[in-house]
């Protein structure tokens, strides 16, 4: 059964820094490319960075350039994000998904990829 199980959300001061993760089970980790994205109340699911199969692309969304930070463990199976700088407007649920790629893509693809697997989201708040 393949799994995305993500952890780290919560409740966080503007200024303020979480480290979300995602553990992986029951398909291939090393084969996928991993993201994350987002999605608050009354907005589109946004992707907000993304991580080749074998870790050496990465993109980012300009809303978290250089405040975020994205890494994958491909011998655990995890992938986290590594969120600084926090600012309200991060305040959305987070999820990690995954999709099958054997092939190089441009960075600035990676997230427009159709992820076929999605983890249940996890709730990460910024207060002012």
């Amino acid at each position: 059964e393949v799994q995305l199980v993500e952890s780290g959300g919560g409740l966080v001061q503007a200024g303020g820094s979480l480290r979300l993760s995602c553990a992986a089970s029951g398909f291939a980790f090393d084969a996928h490319v991993i993201g994350w994205f987002r999605q608050a109340p009354g907005k589109e699911r946004e992707g907000v960075s993304c991580i080749s199969s074998g870790g050496g692309s990465t993109f980012y969304a300009d809303s978290v350039k250089g405040r975020f930070t994205i890494s994958r463990d491909n011998v655990k199976n995890t992938a986290n994000l590594q969120m600084d700088s926090l600012k309200p407007e991060d305040t959305a649920i987070y999820y990690c998904a995954a999709v099958r790629l054997l092939f190089w893509v441009p960075p600035e693809n990676l997230c427009h990829l159709k992820f076929d697997f999605w983890g249940q989201g996890t709730q990460v708040t910024v207060s002012s």
